[in-house]
């Protein structure tokens, strides 16, 4: 990561956190304490921007200058608020298609879904704002500019984004192999989201419960499942194919 995409310092992160910049997260060495370390993760938890303590070695690998035990990470975007873009969607005439990634980490397979997206015409992501991917430069440079381009949320409350989405007539299916339909078996030509969960562990078994349907993809080799940006691509176009062929 590039020393232009960070801000060192305590007072330099406060400042720029009122200023209004976009970051999306802080970290800071274990031991920091004083007046002013409450003064940041204050001012951070009024903003609901993560902080992570972290050894001070891990702070030393992305740079030497006096960074006093704290780091903030800028985004490379600004985030949508996903309460602005459904009621845009519907004014437009549109039925939504939104995408939601489950705590992903992986930055290659978040860039690969959001050039997905882009392409196939998704008309936002939504991400949880901790223990998530974020769209930093690596993740832009991955989805080959398309998170330039497609609106991304970042929601401090996953579930409530959902049950916003599903209280807004938007029908939730979540990929799973606990599913119980086979994904081509799902009507997609509504209002509709994707729900993409990790790589290792799935949607949550809370966001589970909250979905109208739970799908899966047949699979017919010897491996686990699928890399979730190939799943999420397979999803996305059966979407695709539904609303093109009314």
């Amino acid at each position: 990561m590039k020393e232009k995409e960070m801000i060192f310092g305590i007072r330099a992160v406060i400042e720029a956190v009122e200023a209004g910049k976009e970051i999306d997260k802080v970290i800071v060495k274990r031991e920091l304490s004083g007046d002013l370390f409450k003064e940041l993760s204050t001012v951070l938890a009024a903003h609901n921007i993560p902080m992570q303590k972290v050894p001070i070695a891990r702070i030393d690998k992305f740079t030497r200058k006096n960074h006093q035990g704290v780091i903030a990470f800028l985004s490379a975007i600004t985030y949508e608020r996903i309460e602005d873009i459904i009621p845009f969607l519907y004014e437009q005439g549109k039925n939504p298609f939104i995408v939601v990634l489950d705590g992903l980490t992986d930055v290659r397979n978040f860039g690969a879904i959001a050039r997905t997206c882009e392409v196939a015409g998704v008309d936002a992501i939504v991400i949880p704002a901790r223990g998530s991917v974020t769209v930093n430069a690596d993740a832009v440079k991955t989805s080959a500019g398309a998170l330039l381009k497609i609106p991304v949320c970042k929601e401090q409350n996953l579930g409530e984004a959902l049950h916003f989405l599903q209280n807004s007539g938007i029908k939730l299916v979540a990929a799973t192999e606990k599913g119980a339909n086979v994904y081509t078996n799902v009507d997609y030509t509504g209002p509709v989201a994707i729900v993409m969960g990790a790589e290792d562990t799935g949607v949550s078994h809370e966001n589970l419960r909250i979905c109208d349907e739970l799908v899966k993809i047949p699979q017919f080799g010897t491996i686990e499942s699928l890399n979730v940006s190939v799943a999420a691509g397979v999803l996305i176009y059966e979407v695709i194919r539904q609303k093109n062929i009314q």
